[in-house]
């Protein structure tokens, strides 16, 4: 299926895009930057600009294509399919690796992704939320509108952040962090009821998930629905950041 661009949208060289997706008016979008299929982007939706960084190179990339050097263009920007990029949206280029956003994520209005973020899968990023660079944030998390996340944070699967929230260090998967810090107060047990587990399981994952425990000895994580195992595993092996 043809894409459908508005004629004032400004798509730059160096800017490779999929089938069936939607181009608001005014949006720029800038090399390098490879878009999938499916995906929905506002007005006024800005994707591929350089990095914030004061150090770096700032190309007029909507005017010049990219040289193929790194250092010049960015490391580029990588938008997964079916997602819905509303209004005012910002995704800045990588630094010293591609700035990603997975599938089927929704990014409200006046969101920002910054250089070397990594977006997952199925990720809520609510209004005027503001990730520094380098920012991992794993499939299914939730931010609240305006939560801020310091560089380098990382929010684990199914996490959700409250609203106006700063994050300075890691939130744990499929937990509930509210506050300026930001503070774990509890597990989202809605997530992972919606995943299809009961109260036994939830209850016996509870030491893991407040990170008090390991993961249950019987192989549990092998029992959990299969999206969901390979969630909790991929997390448990995860690089541990010391705070």
């Amino acid at each position: 299926m043809v894409n459908r661009i508005h004629p004032t949208a400004v798509i730059g060289e160096g800017v490779e895009l999929g089938e069936d997706n939607v181009i608001g008016p005014f949006t720029v979008i800038v090399g390098p930057t490879r878009i999938g299929d499916g995906n929905w982007i506002g007005p006024h939706v800005t994707i591929g600009t350089p990095g914030e960084d004061r150090g770096r190179e700032h190309p007029a990339a909507w005017e010049t294509p990219p040289n193929g050097d790194p250092d010049h263009d960015g490391h580029g920007v990588v938008v997964g399919s079916r997602n819905r990029i509303r209004e005012y949206v910002s995704v800045h280029q990588g630094t010293w690796r591609t700035t990603s956003l997975g599938d089927g994520g929704y990014f409200l209005r006046g969101s920002h992704i910054a250089h070397d973020c990594i977006v997952e899968d199925a990720v809520t990023v609510a209004s005027n939320v503001v990730t520094g660079g380098h920012c991992h944030i794993w499939s299914g998390a939730n931010l609240g509108m305006g939560a801020i996340l310091h560089q380098r944070v990382v929010v684990g699967p199914g996490a959700m952040v409250g609203m106006s929230s700063a994050v300075r260090k890691e939130v744990g998967a499929f937990t509930i962090a509210v506050g300026n810090p930001a503070r774990v107060t509890g597990v989202n047990t809605v997530g992972l009821s919606r995943r299809g587990l009961d109260e036994a399981t939830i209850e016996a994952l509870g030491p893991w998930l407040k990170g008090k425990g390991g993961l249950p000895e019987d192989g549990l994580a092998d029992r959990l629905p299969g999206d969901l195992s390979t969630l909790v595993k991929a997390w448990d092996a995860r690089p541990r950041v010391e705070h």
